[in-house]
């Protein structure tokens, strides 16, 4: 089974990943123990060259790692056809608890390497680099999960096991269960409409007030609602947009929607969400680091594009969660 070409993809490229962020921290280290703006030396001078290095080695390792969560989706929808009882990627994690270990790391992962991403990009169009030490030690903990991330996949890829019987979405995602799937599961679907709809609506708002304002409190507030927005779209992913796009009033899995027969509809929905969340957590991240001179003019012009960009992908992930709502065929 570790032969499936998107297990050996996910496991071998964590793999490099790993030893790039390994060899950037190692270099980050150094930069964090000896780092000196202040001085004119000839190591000062080596050190801020290794700077541009080291970005772009952690760049294109957290951009692959971002990816690899697709990419870990689509290799677990795939090989659900090999167990008893699998129905989905829920069947295939199931098959190995683990599996959802990995799952929850790789999002961690996503959020930890965007925001650095961000905050690496702010800090290179500073001159004199205020945010060198605390980025590079937020790349030693970053290059920690993606360690726990590597461990996690081969110890899930490596224990699955075709003669083993697992349980489908149905008996996990089911109004009928226990556990928190499945109190979501049970959630009424027309007050969580009303509470999504309500929830979106605010976010773009308060994103209208941040570009129209310079409040620091609105800064917080978009970020809070960012945070607040993904756990109730989770919610209304399980507890009514899955039936609308599955068209069946006890479907509540938020796998299925990868599939074909749903025109793999749970890729958009799922970036789209991703995206509006990031975004929308950015400005209210960035708003202390506004005391700093230097970087203060640059992060005003980016949050421009970060809430432009929030407002851009809530649309786009309302519009797909709402077009088999308002133009399917089941009515709740």
């Amino acid at each position: 089974m570790i032969l499936h070409p998107g297990i050996l993809a996910l496991i071998a490229g964590s793999f490099i990943v790993f030893i790039m962020m390994l060899y950037a921290s190692i270099l980050g280290i150094r930069i964090i123990t000896r780092w000196d703006i202040r001085s004119s030396s000839e190591e000062q001078l080596t050190l801020e060259k290794k700077t541009y290095l080291v970005s772009s080695i952690i760049k294109y390792a957290l951009g692959f790692e971002i990816i690899s969560g697709l990419l870990y989706i689509y290799t677990v929808d795939d090989i659900y056809r090999l167990f008893v009882g699998a129905m989905c990627s829920t069947g295939s994690l199931n098959a190995n608890p683990v599996g959802w270990y990995a799952l929850y790391t790789k999002i961690i992962i996503f959020f930890a390497s965007s925001i650095w991403i961000a905050l690496n990009n702010i800090d290179l169009k500073a001159e004199d680099y205020p945010l060198a030490k605390p980025k590079y030690i937020a790349m030693i903990f970053i290059t920690l999960l993606v360690g726990l991330d590597l461990y996690f996949l081969v110890s899930y890829f490596s224990g699955l096991r075709p003669e083993i019987i697992t349980s489908c979405c149905g008996s996990l995602f089911s109004e009928s269960g226990t556990g928190m799937a499945a109190d979501l599961a049970a959630l009424p679907p027309k007050p969580m409409i009303r509470l999504f709809y309500i929830t979106a609506l605010f976010f773009i708002g308060t994103a209208l007030l941040c570009l129209k304002y310079k409040s620091g409190f609105l800064r917080y507030a978009i970020t809070f609602l960012a945070v607040f927005s993904f756990l109730v779209s989770m919610a209304s992913i399980i507890s009514f947009i899955s039936l609308y796009i599955y068209e069946m009033p006890s479907h509540h899995c938020p796998f299925d929607v990868f599939q074909k027969n749903y025109h793999f509809i749970g890729y958009p929905l799922y970036i789209s969400l991703f995206c509006w969340v990031f975004f929308g957590l950015l400005p209210g991240i960035f708003q202390p680091l506004k005391r700093i001179s230097s970087l203060t003019e640059e992060i005003e012009r980016s949050e421009k594009k970060w809430l432009s960009l929030g407002i851009v992908f809530t649309v786009v992930f309302v519009c797909i969660a709402s077009w088999p709502v308002i133009f399917g065929n089941l009515g709740l």
